[in-house]
């Protein structure tokens, strides 16, 4: 651990893993390498809150969240200009957001579902270690970073949902993906905007309490399933009913419903802000089992924009 925090420190001082922030779109601070893997080179943005609102009335530190962008596994970018109001939005609001690269499993592929499962499987667990590896790399050099490693939340759009719920699940049940990471470790929320948990036993069932989470789902989403996809003991199970173990099991979540509408929920963060900062400020921060489920239809998000099927997207 001092190792790679002295060689964080070196790289850093010589600026070899810090770039300009004018360099990216959606403008960070700063950016790190946080590892190498395979032939990729991966990075994170991190983008600092306003110092002003970082502190809640009650003197409450605001947490930093790791974010994960979309793209099916096969495209996506950590810096794409469409997250830069989100991003803004909740900077403005005191909250340090990390974007993250991580690597795209399923490039190339023509086509995803059920009869593909070890490919997609294998494509969300690179991802999730990704993850994990960023977050032992925060961890390492929280200091220099000034993150608290206890407070930090992670969220995603899409393929970034997805990799969000299953690296939680995967905490939740200490598998062999999380055990790169401390022990006593979990994040201190999740927010999914259209994710899924893949799983080859049937039910999800999570053996400790998942932390608290935020699913933000579209009822017609045909691309991250609202419902299930299953076939036997392999299922690929959306928010519509994941929730249902979370009701069964007595969980800290809130669940928004977006009736009709499709995926376009992924990529709804800015227009659900004050949803967001809503949980994190009473579930994550206040400690309150502040269980919310609701259905919804808003103006505000776009009905149909981006690709609306696994055929769009794989073809």
């Amino acid at each position: 651990m001092k190792v790679r925090t002295l060689l964080f420190a070196a790289l850093a001082a010589l600026g070899l893993c810090q770039t300009p922030a004018a360099q990216a779109q959606a403008k960070p601070d700063a950016t790190y390498m946080y590892a190498q893997k395979d032939e990729w080179n991966l990075f994170m943005d991190i983008h600092e809150p306003a110092k002003e609102n970082t502190l809640t009335a009650d003197g409450k530190e605001k947490p930093t969240i790791i974010f994960m962008f979309g793209g099916g596994f096969i495209h996506g970018t950590r810096d794409d200009a469409s997250y830069e109001k989100w991003f803004t939005t909740m900077k403005n609001n005191g909250y340090r957001i990390v974007s993250i690269d991580y690597r795209l499993g399923l490039i190339g592929s023509k086509k995803v579902g059920i009869a593909q499962v070890n490919v997609l499987d294998k494509a969300i667990h690179m991802a999730v270690e990704d993850l994990f590896t960023a977050t032992n790399f925060i961890i390492d050099n929280a200091e220099q970073l000034g993150i608290d490693p206890n407070n930090i939340v992670i969220s995603g759009s899409s393929a970034g949902a997805i990799t969000v719920m299953q690296a939680e699940y995967e905490l939740s049940n200490r598998r062999k993906w999380a055990q790169v990471l401390p022990e006593d470790f979990n994040y201190a929320g999740v927010m999914s905007f259209s994710g899924a948990i893949l799983s080859r036993e049937g039910k999800v069932n999570y053996k400790n309490a998942p932390c608290p989470t935020l699913m933000l789902h579209g009822t017609a989403d045909e691309l991250v399933p609202y419902k299930q996809i299953k076939f036997f003991n392999i299922g690929f199970f959306g928010g519509g009913k994941l929730i249902e173990r979370f009701k069964k099991f007595g969980y800290n979540y809130n669940m928004y419903h977006f009736i009709g509408y499709g995926h376009e929920i992924a990529g709804a963060m800015e227009t659900t802000t004050d949803l967001q900062i809503d949980f994190i400020e009473r579930n994550v921060m206040g400690g309150k089992e502040r269980i919310i489920e609701a259905w919804l239809s808003d103006p505000d998000v776009k009905k149909g924009s981006g690709p609306q099927s696994r055929d769009e997207l794989y073809k």
